[in-house]
């Protein structure tokens, strides 16, 4: 360990960096791109209106109701064919 120079006061809460350069403790945020409200960069919804900040953090799309219907009718409809 290198002793520090004695001619040199060092004050542990003095910060030693350039002019416009800070210390940012805050946690980085984004914003919401629905509401406009600060997220945490790390979220994968905002809080206040709940919605998904990218599509990559949304959970896979359901298809809809009528697809499912249609393909049940479309099976039933080609089997009763099939055994006519």
């Amino acid at each position: 360990m290198v002793p520090m120079s004695k001619d040199r006061d060092f004050d542990e809460d003095e910060d030693e960096l350039p002019d416009g350069v800070y210390h940012d403790d805050e946690l980085p945020t984004v914003p919401c791109p629905y509401c406009r409200a600060d997220v945490l960069e790390e979220a994968q919804y905002c809080p206040r209106c709940e919605n998904y900040l990218s599509k990559e953090d949304a959970p896979a799309a359901r298809k809809p109701l009528w697809i499912w219907i249609l393909l049940i009718v479309g099976t039933i409809a080609m089997i009763f064919t099939a055994f006519q």
